[in-house]
């Protein structure tokens, strides 16, 4: 028999790929990425990882490929990034290996499908409409009640394409974009119109039935939703930990996500948890990172231990806190310079300092994740020492950017 391989179909969850990479390594697997474009991504190059470029939206070439592969190596299992993922499932069933359920998968990622089922199970969620056009959004807007959220009825994961509006200007004006943008290209071309569920915001880590952690996070000013800051473990009461534990698990068995990773979003609102989405996938970075920290449970390891057959342990190893502050563009224009990072990473406590963007990249902001050029993870025993190593650090961070020209004047 040949050697061991971990197939990847475009990578890992985002900023994830080299983590899968470094464990597949340490479980004595070779990985192979299948990717429609193998140079663009850095870690392909920098971890001396095999890549094979193919078609990765044509199953049927997916599966040519991988019979390929089958000639010299071992699959030992097959995983991939988000996107992919109920193609993942049905390559996994194709070759009888452990993998998610592709239906389920494709239910979860229709996020109107998402809510009817998890409101034919009870499940507290925020009202919401699925409009086609211009008039269906403002009436659906008038009767949810404003403010409400528009997004994309297709997941598409990091914020991408949501946004709240206060009044009906707003929802006019961000439906025509919608409508006439790159977001609905692909799609049913419908948008989901979502009250504003107001309250502390909480994500769960889930490994197939059972819960890892729950994280608090803090996004950036409205109308985006941009991510600021992620904590674990979430400051809870008992009570408010097994109340958002029971209505994650009842989303779970509601949409069939019995197997592998999953993360879902709440809000805390004056009701009480309410779930904001189902993400049929692990986060990506840095929530990996913050779980282990926090808990000394390795999800990415875990989640390659499930997919080649072996027993997860899920079993928490010690409880510190772990935070990770996002850096964010303030404007759009090209970066100058960036630094700090070496003297924020010499701080006791710091776990990592990233930059995602180098010098004289260009800099136009989206209203999501990729308005973020960095992060800084810190962890310690002591919530109050973690929050104060953090600002510390990030206070030692600086960058420039220069204004784009108007080119109006």
């Amino acid at each position: 028999m040949g050697r061991r391989a971990l197939i990847l179909v475009e990578g890992g969850p985002w900023g994830c790929c080299p983590l899968y990479v470094q464990a597949a390594k340490r479980l004595g697997l070779h990985p192979i990425t299948l990717s429609a474009d193998p140079t663009c991504d850095d870690y392909l190059v920098t971890d001396g990882t095999e890549a094979i470029r193919v078609d990765t939206s044509d199953l049927d070439a997916l599966i040519h490929e991988c019979s390929r592969i089958r000639s010299t190596y071992d699959i030992a299992g097959i995983m991939g990034r988000s996107l992919f993922y109920a193609t993942v499932g049905k390559l996994c069933q194709h070759f009888d290996l452990p993998g998610p359920n592709p239906a389920a998968i494709e239910r979860c990622c229709d996020k109107f499908t998402q809510r009817q089922l998890l409101a034919e199970a009870g499940v507290p969620m925020p009202a919401y409409r699925l409009a086609t056009n211009t008039k269906d959004v403002e009436r659906s807007a008038a009767e949810i009640g404003l403010p409400v959220v528009l997004k994309p009825s297709v997941n598409g994961g990091g914020s991408i394409g949501v946004r709240l509006c206060r009044n009906f200007d707003e929802v006019a004006e961000y439906t025509a974009y919608l409508l006439g943008g790159k977001y609905l290209r692909r799609s049913s071309r419908s948008i989901m119109v979502e009250e504003f569920a107001q309250g502390p915001y909480c994500t769960v880590d889930a490994m197939g039935n059972e819960i890892v952690g729950i994280g608090a996070g803090d996004f950036g000013p409205p109308p985006h939703f941009v991510y600021h800051q992620f904590t674990y473990p979430a400051l809870l009461t008992h009570e408010e930990y097994n109340r958002i534990a029971d209505v994650s698990l009842s989303c779970l068995r509601a949409l069939g996500l019995s197997w592998g990773p999953t993360n879902i979003e709440f809000r805390w609102t004056r009701a009480g948890p309410v779930v904001i989405e189902v993400n049929p996938r692990m986060s990506g970075t840095p929530d990996p990172q913050l779980v282990q920290l926090a808990y000394g449970v390795d999800l990415v390891t875990e989640h390659i231990k499930l997919v080649i057959g072996e027993e997860c342990d899920l079993r928490r190893k010690h409880s510190h806190t772990a935070a990770a502050r996002f850096l964010v563009a303030d404007r759009d224009g090209t970066l100058d310079w960036i630094g700090g990072d070496s003297r924020a990473a010499a701080v006791s406590g710091v776990t990592e300092v990233k930059f995602y963007v180098q010098p004289k990249t260009p800099i136009v902001r989206k209203g999501d994740y990729r308005d973020t050029i960095g992060h800084v993870i810190v962890a310690s025993p002591s919530r109050a020492q973690t929050e104060a190593t953090l600002q510390r650090a990030v206070n030692l961070i600086d960058w420039s950017i220069t204004p784009l020209p108007n080119l109006g004047e």
